[in-house]
């Protein structure tokens, strides 16, 4: 695959004037389930909701302020869909879109207005609340209050249900019901440091989170219980995701690894080292250089991404051990795949937000037919199947 090409890179206005906890990092930035909107924690408490694609000035322009001239101009192009601005009141780290699933009989009506694609947006706060909006309008939806200290990341089960999962700095991660008005439904206690990220699998069965720990712990998104602890990092794990078809989960840590596991089992998979580029880099040898930021994957299941301190952004094919191809990023703290590929977009340490391009690829029929049949079959169910053993291989991702 060709090296990622940045197509824009956004950056905030004036800093705005809050008091001195405030701060400007992008901890996060998110696409919405659709691909119509982006969600950026532009730092300074504040998000804002940009229709997606840019605008093609935006894009061919390498960097660029939104000014809101710009936003006016976007109102004019695409009707209804307008960027907004959040304030928050409060440092924002956590981000995660859902859509509220039509009415049906006598439920609640979603919140936005009828005949509008209603799409809400969690954010996660410095001070333990969750603020959820409806993005149409920018309003505020819900105030979740619970966590004892900084919600530090967000995520919503993938298929609509509204059940909400947050990950605090308080040791705890809780499960929320916005489609009962956001009554929380459970806590779960297992971590003994910092949670700093989660993350449900697409078929809603599992629930993986990291903390400043060297193991990953995985729950039942069923029971809410602690199905097993993924042990194997040198240093904190601090970022987690799921493939598509659920059958991969991959783990960040600061000991400048991805580890790839079968969450059904437990194995791992393969490892992934972050080994530093003489050619690009020529920096004092500190321990942590690499260390992970995070990590995600594309939405056909075939890459990774990764965002390290040695300041560069990665892609990872499947089944190669070292990157396809690389990008030099300073400071990146977050990276977030398009969900319909061909993008990813990063978030930095200084509150800028980079669009990267990302390697196009046609599934082989393989892949499609083993996505498929993972969706819904789990690693022992493969293994029981009348096939021949490399059959079996190649649809547990043990082929590598």
């Amino acid at each position: 695959p060709e090296e990622p090409v940045l197509l824009a890179e956004l950056k905030p206005g004036r800093p705005q004037h809050y008091d001195w906890k405030s701060s400007c990092e992008t901890w996060s930035v998110a696409f919405s389930p659709d691909g119509a909107w982006f969600a950026w924690s532009q730092g300074h408490c504040v998000v804002k909701l940009i229709p997606w694609p840019l605008e093609e000035a935006e894009r061919t322009c390498k960097s660029s302020e939104r000014k809101s001239r710009g936003g006016r101009r976007e109102a004019r192009s695409r009707g209804a869909a307008k960027e907004k601005t959040l304030e928050c009141g409060q440092i924002v780290w956590g981000l995660a879109f859902s859509a509220w699933p039509a009415a049906e009989g006598g439920e609640t009506d979603p919140p936005c207005a009828v005949g509008l694609p209603c799409v809400i947006l969690a954010t996660g706060l410095n001070d333990g609340q969750i603020k959820v909006w409806e993005v149409q309008t920018g309003h505020l939806l819900f105030s979740l209050l619970g966590h004892q200290d900084v919600v530090r990341d967000l995520s919503f089960a993938p298929n609509g249900s509204l059940i909400l999962v947050s990950a605090s700095r308080d040791k705890t991660l809780r499960v929320w019901d916005l489609s009962r008005d956001g009554r929380q439904v459970q806590v779960l206690s297992g971590h003994v440091q910092w949670v700093y990220c989660c993350s449900i699998s697409p078929d809603c069965s599992m629930l993986c989170s990291a903390a400043g720990e060297k193991s990953a712990l995985l729950w039942s998104m069923r029971s809410y219980t602690l199905i097993r602890r993924l042990e194997g990092h040198q240093s904190s794990v601090v970022s987690c995701d799921f493939s598509p078809d659920s059958a991969l989960l991959v783990t960040a840590s600061y000991d400048a690894c991805v580890i790839m596991w079968d969450p059904y089992t437990g194995e791992q998979l393969r490892t992934l080292r972050h080994v530093p580029l003489h050619s690009a880099l020529d920096y004092s040898s500190e321990v942590h250089t690499s260390s992970l930021r995070s990590v995600c994957f594309s939405p056909e299941g075939l890459y990774l991404a990764t965002v390290a301190d040695d300041r560069l952004l990665r892609i990872w094919a499947l089944e190669l051990r070292s990157p396809v191809a690389f990008a030099p990023m300073t400071n990146g703290l977050c990276c977030m795949y398009f969900p319909h590929g061909g993008f990813i977009a990063t978030g930095t340490r200084d509150g800028h937000v980079q669009f990267w391009t990302a390697p196009r690829v046609l599934s082989s029929l393989k892949h499609l037919c083993r996505k498929a049949l993972r969706t819904f079959l789990t690693t022992y169910q493969v293994l029981a199947l009348p096939i021949p053993r490399k059959l079996k291989e190649f649809l547990t991702y043990r082929t590598f």
